[in-house]
């Protein structure tokens, strides 16, 4: 089992900046990456970014390529996603997951189907 906690959601003005913090415990030794999606009212979870415990390569959905950066801290199990140029499109609730199966292809981690621990989410709203 693996269990992530999610912080660092609030209330910022478009163009701003919040960083997101994600904290992995239990059997992390288990996990190969670890990702962040989000879901905003009446909408479907969509992927956000990813990225690998080993390597560190990172995947950024492309409405957030340029914007955000998803970095971790293996010393800590932790990641973080830093959003910088915050949009009103971007007030979800983001939700960290740990992936407990291994996939090679780039990208593969941006499927939901990859994920086996999910945190309950932190709510970021972005005001126009």
């Amino acid at each position: 089992q693996v269990q992530v906690v999610e912080s660092g959601g609030g209330l910022v003005q478009a163009g701003g900046s919040l960083r997101l913090s994600c904290a992995a415990s239990g059997r992390t030794f288990s996990s190969y990456a670890m990702g962040w999606f989000r879901q905003a009212p009446g909408k479907e979870r969509e992927f956000v970014a990813t990225i690998r415990w080993s390597g560190g390569n990172t995947y950024y959905a492309d409405s957030v390529k340029g914007r955000f950066t998803i970095s971790r801290d293996n010393a800590k199990n932790t990641i973080y996603l830093q959003m910088n140029s915050l949009k009103s499109e971007d007030t979800a609730v983001y939700y960290c997951a740990a992936s407990s199966g291994y996939c090679s292809g780039y990208g593969c981690y941006a499927r939901q189907q990859m994920y086996t621990y999910w945190g309950q989410g932190t709510q970021v709203t972005v005001s126009s």
